[in-house]
Parts: C-alpha cells; structure tokens; sequence
C-alpha cells in the first residue's frame, strides 16, 4: 500500500516534459491510489453542504488521532462503519434505510437503530407513567404493517419517559435479510406501548424524524461491517503518537515537497551514506484533489525509509537474522549478486477515513499497513 502512495507522489512531476504524458501518469497513479481505498472511482462530493452525524464524527474521534492513525485499535468491529438516514420523510414511526451502497462481500457484523428520544410533552395533571414499552419490527409487506404477520418483532424494551437522547436498538437479522434480498427492504415500525403492552393515545414518548427536527436529530441506521480486506500486519498498542515516536510526530505542511524522478548524483550518494531511518512523507488529500468527499482527515503522514544498511548492522538498525547473514556474506563477496540488506518498514500502522460515499452516506473505513511505524534493514 505504502508503494502506491509513493508512486502517487513519485509520479507527481514526470521527468518526461509531454502534457499529455503527465497527465497519463497522474491519472494512473490516481487510479492506483484509489485502488488501496477499495474504490474504483472517487465519490462525488455532496451537491449541498452537509454536516456528518456526530455520531460518526465521535466514532472517529475515539478510534483516530487528528491525522487519521488508529490510536485504539481494538473499538471498531471489523474495518467499516456506516451510517444511513431514514428516507421515509413525514411518516411517523415508520423508517426507511437504503443499502444499495453496501458492497455484496461485507459481512454485516452488528446493525443499530439509532432513535433521538424528544423531551416528553407537558401533560396536565399528575403523570402516570414513568416507563413505556418500545418495540421495533421489521416490516414484511407491502400492506399496511398493523396486518397480522405483516411484522416481525426485532428488538423490545422499557424506556424511561424522562428526559431526552439517544437510544439504540440492535436490528442486525434485519438488515442480513435486506442484503440477501433487496425488495425484502420494506423498513421498519416503531411502536410504544404502557407497561402492560395496551397501546397508548396520544404515545407519551416521541422520537425525532427525518423532516421535522434538526439534522443531528435524525433517526440514523448504523452497520459495522468487514470488507474482507485485510493488510500483512494489524495495528499494535504502540501506535504513532507513543513515547517512543513523539520525535517524528506527524506533521503535514500545506503543500508537501513532491520527490521528483531524478535527483543530482550528489544527492543520491549522500542518501547512501547515511544510515537507515524513518523520513516524513505527507499525503495531502486537498492536493490530490480529494477533499471535497473525505471529511477527516485532510491528509496523513505515510513516512518513508531511507537510508543504507551497511556492514557490520547494529542493534539500532533493527535487523532481521537474514539480513545479517545477507549483509555478511555481501561484505566478504562469498557469493555474487548478492547486495546488501534494503532500509524498509519493519512496523506498519493502519489508518482511518471518514468520507461521504456515492449516495452521501457518511463512512468510515479502516485501512492497514498505511504508516510506516519505524524502519530497519531486511
């Protein structure tokens, strides 16, 4: 994955002068890049300015750091969070989720209902209740859902008539259905009910909807999945930021320097001698023209290794047993065409995007082997 990103910036400035042929090959490299994201075309940009859930903003806020590295690897479950808004506008109770942006090979792990309760309307006279019963059913028909077996139950449970917020109902058959079977997607039904299960007129306790209350308000589907994708090694509790990486803190200027193809000889020697360490290499999302779909963050720091692995390898260049022996037997000549050991990533940390997807969904996506956490000689 690092290799593409290199390549993007590599790519950057051509050596060749041809417009055409830098443009060929930043378009190229584009499409490469895309490739590491799992996508094969950017998503267009909101036609509107939107503003994420806030669960969502939240969500990454725990699981990343401001440049997007994992911090807590161990919160998501699998490698992708999505969030959808109810699509059944001006029904009350009734809710509508579109999945057609969920690709057929994500397994779906865990889907949540997530309701904003309002504040209880005031009432005349000493209330009688403290609790209700709410229950959530799938909707199986195209019929009115009050129809017997035109529901099936999904989730039930008391909630408290004081004061507001959110609460979250687990719907994850629901949503496995939908997936096997698109036109099975009738929505769902929101009921409230007394204590004893009899119904109540007019309902004590209401939740937001879709067209009548603020936008961080809305009744909101989340799913975590996994796509499948899965890098050669998967974040550890030391991640970028740790004590033993502050002095090489992510730090990404406005407009990052573009390595170009070809560098002075003098240059190229000096990079020989010196030894093999980790180098800032910022992938700026506003640069590669991104920006208007990703949401956080505006780019990252990939790092690069660089550096020589000469003989005898130190300790402090943290080699492998083979690139021991390889660097011992380059230094005596025992064999020919055997060089010396290469200056690589030896830890690799994953990465987080928070973006709209095609349908203006907000995602967000966890990749693998996106950060070089440190570098040795293999």
């Amino acid at each position: 994955m690092l290799g593409t990103v290199l390549l993007l910036l590599a790519l950057a400035e051509p050596v060749s002068p041809s417009p055409e042929s830098a443009a060929s090959r930043r378009a190229e490299a584009l499409k490469r890049l895309l490739e590491v994201f799992g996508m094969e075309d950017p998503p267009a940009p909101p036609a509107h300015v939107k503003q994420p859930p806030q669960y969502m903003v939240d969500l990454f806020n725990t699981v990343a750091n401001a440049d997007g590295v994992t911090k807590n690897p161990d919160i998501l479950e699998g490698n992708t969070v999505r969030s959808f808004l109810d699509k059944a506008h001006g029904e009350k109770m009734r809710f509508l989720f579109l999945l057609s942006s969920v690709a057929k090979n994500e397994k779906i792990l865990t889907a949540e209902l997530h309701l904003f309760r309002l504040w209880p309307r005031a009432t005349n006279g000493p209330k009688r209740h403290h609790f209700c019963q709410v229950s959530i059913y799938q909707v199986l028909e195209k019929r009115e859902p009050e129809a017997p077996g035109g529901k099936k139950l999904l989730a039930a449970r008391l909630v408290s008539l004081q004061g507001s917020g959110w609460e979250v109902f687990a719907i994850t058959q629901a949503v496995r259905d939908w997936m096997e079977d698109e036109s099975s997607n009738q929505g769902l039904l929101v009921t409230v009910q007394g204590l004893g299960g009899s119904p109540l007129d007019p309902p004590p306790l209401q939740f937001a909807s879709g067209g009548d209350h603020h936008e961080s308000k809305k009744p909101m589907l989340v799913l975590f999945t996994d796509d499948g994708r899965r890098g050669a090694s998967l974040p550890v509790a030391g991640f970028p930021g740790g004590s033993h990486l502050q002095p090489q803190a992510p730090v990404l200027p406005a407009k990052p320097a573009v390595p170009r193809l070809s560098r002075p000889r003098s240059t190229r020697s000096l990079d020989r001698l010196q030894p093999c360490q980790r180098h800032p290499l910022s992938v700026d999302f506003e640069e590669i023209g991104w920006s208007g779909w990703i949401i956080s963050p505006r780019g990252y720091n990939a790092y690069h290794c660089k550096g020589s692995c000469p003989f005898p390898l130190g300790e402090n260049m943290r080699p492998t047993n083979h690139a021991t022996v390889q660097s011992i037997i380059n230094a005596l000549k025992l064999s020919e065409g055997v060089s010396s050991p290469c200056c690589v990533p030896d830890k690799l940390y994953s990465i987080n995007l928070l973006y709209f997807d095609d349908d203006e969904n907000v995602v967000l996506k966890q990749y693998d082997d996106m950060v070089a956490g440190s570098c040795g000689c293999h």
